[in-house]
């Protein structure tokens, strides 16, 4: 329970950062470049996304021994897809759907609020989510309990260690490191 506390802060660390970098940019394309709210959301939250990536494989969520790097980058690349759906569809009810569109020109400080208070939300459910999915799929288990071999992500995992890029290459490996560690029969003297 510990270690699920530790990693929500340090989610929530990261995620700030992530936030500021993603609303300090969609405040920057609203309000100076008068752009679509959706489509500044869009675009700060794929960049807020590669920080946010770097920073979460790092600090937050251990890498798990049992899936292939490909793997754990889709996972995250997929989750985040479902996460930037999300973000817009919220920004969009509340700049398109709440109030008119055309408040976007005849209105810009109101239509900037409403697109801040958009951001908040989206940025409280999507959080939600991202931890969700990160812990379930891309969170190696603890190394002091045995591998749950049903669960999903370990066999995502294993499926990932032999199929797609450098399956081959790390098959071979691990038939080396097999053979290597074989008793060999020894000469007599």
């Amino acid at each position: 329970m510990e270690k699920l506390f530790e990693q929500v802060v340090k989610f929530g660390i990261v995620g700030i950062i992530a936030f500021f970098i993603d609303w300090g940019i969609l405040n920057l394309l609203v309000i100076f470049l008068h752009m679509n709210a959706t489509v500044a959301a869009t675009i700060s939250f794929l960049i807020s996304l590669c920080f946010n990536y770097l920073a979460s494989m790092k600090y937050v969520f251990v890498h798990r021994d049992d899936m292939a790097r490909w793997m754990e980058m889709l996972i995250f690349l997929l989750s985040s897809a479902i996460g930037l759906l999300i973000n817009d569809a919220i920004i969009w009810c509340c700049t398109s759907v709440i109030i008119d569109p055309s408040v976007a020109v005849t209105n810009h400080p109101r239509y900037t609020l409403y697109a801040n208070i958009g951001k908040l939300i989206a940025t409280v459910v999507v959080a939600v989510w991202n931890f969700v999915i990160r812990k379930w799929l891309l969170d190696a288990p603890d190394p002091s309990k045995p591998v749950n071999e049903h669960s999903a992500a370990h066999r995502l995992g294993t499926w990932s260690l032999t199929h797609g890029p450098g399956a081959a290459h790390r098959m071979q490996k691990a038939e080396q490191t097999a053979d290597a560690s074989t008793p060999t029969s020894e000469h007599k003297r």
